[in-house]
């Protein structure tokens, strides 16, 4: 293993200085096997708009909106997602030519009359006026796709996609949402395995969207989570389920569990913030993911659950899948085959209670970030 880090610490910096768009499958795995071990995140005050901004010095970071947009009788859910990547092996260089660091972006619909999912990607080094993530306040922009905040708190994305554009503004209707412990997230039983994390649910969204030759003014509710790590995964995890659901009441819910080859949780934590604002933290133990009905994607042979139990201390809740065909393939910028989608949440009488995104990876092919 010495030889082939050290084979793959030299390869790296002469790969990435080749384009401005690399290989990505290749780089991101490379990069990964190149790293040194993390160590545990210290517990520190997140202090705004600072942290907002990007944080290049940890390895892993992202912005990820999504949520439900009405456009007249026409129901739609979105994700908008930028990524961005710490390249270690080429820190130490001095070239400016050196790609330290690699940004990404995903976008998608779901047309739930339609039963149908459009998605595009993106992916750049940063710098060379390609792609940029600000650190003082969210501002991103890779291409011609942005995502920046404005002084007002209210966030602005664009994504001029090839089969689609998103052009919306997200204003918040309430405080942030900090996960964990006052920010800090533990995603292991290794104190290593944390992130920085917060959230903004119960957005206000409005905008417009293009698609399918038609240009429609759109309104919803949308969800913000901002994550940033050295280090997310356990070496035994090969992916995890994540769901981030705004209550028709105001509340907000947070259940992920990070999971094992063989289905079993590795990991498991969320939040609940009701609708006066009292907020639980979700110890790993109190959360439980029972799966309920499958789905097959054609494309990948992947089988997902497209429904779930989601017990928690906040209340045992079922989530369902809007349409059950949401599956990205973004092996063209994270290398990945992971699903994503509006879903519906309901109580436990079987009522609909609220709608958000359900994510679960690793399902295609084991998860390496």
């Amino acid at each position: 293993m010495p030889r082939r880090r050290a084979l793959l610490q030299a390869l790296l910096p002469s790969m990435a200085t080749l384009a401005p768009v690399s290989p990505p499958g290749v780089l991101i795995g490379l990069a990964a096997l190149a790293c040194a071990p993390a160590q545990a995140l210290p517990s520190r005050p997140l202090r705004f708009p600072r942290d907002h901004g990007a944080h290049p010095e940890l390895r892993t970071e992202w912005w990820y909106l999504t949520g439900h947009l009405t456009a007249g009788t026409q129901q739609l859910g979105f994700q908008v997602t930028f990524f961005r990547s710490r390249v270690d092996a080429t820190r130490g260089m001095a070239s400016a030519f050196a790609a330290r660091q690699l940004l990404f972006a995903h976008a998608a619909i779901t047309d739930v009359a339609a039963g149908r999912l459009w998605h595009d990607q993106r992916i750049a080094r940063a710098g060379f006026g390609i792609a940029q993530a600000a650190q003082e306040d969210t501002r991103i922009r890779l291409q011609d796709w942005t995502l920046e905040r404005q002084a007002d708190g209210t966030y602005q994305a664009r994504t001029p996609a090839q089969a689609f554009t998103l052009d919306l503004r997200f204003a918040p209707t309430q405080p942030l949402l900090l996960q964990g412990q006052e920010g800090l997230s533990r995603k292991g039983p290794q104190p290593a395995q944390a992130s920085y994390y917060y959230s903004q649910p119960q957005l206000q969204a409005t905008g417009r969207v293009q698609m399918k030759g038609r240009d429609w003014p759109v309104s919803g509710r949308a969800w913000l989570d901002h994550e940033w790590s050295e280090a997310l995964l356990h070496p035994d995890a090969v992916g995890w389920d994540w769901v981030g659901m705004n209550l028709d009441d105001g509340s907000a819910l947070t259940a992920f569990r990070l999971r094992r080859a063989d289905g079993s949780t590795l990991w498991a934590g969320g939040s609940w913030r009701g609708p006066r604002g009292t907020t639980q933290a979700f110890e790993a133990t109190a959360v439980r993911f029972l799966p309920l009905r499958w789905w097959v994607s054609p494309a990948s042979q992947a089988r997902y659950p497209v429904e779930w139990a989601v017990e928690t201390p906040a209340g045992r809740f079922t989530v369902h899948a809007v349409v059950d065909a949401q599956e990205l393939d973004s092996r063209g910028s994270t290398g990945a085959i992971y699903w994503e989608g509006l879903s519906e949440l309901r109580a436990a009488g079987g009522q609909a209670v609220g709608q958000g995104y359900l994510e679960m990876t690793g399902y295609a092919q084991p998860l390496r970030l």
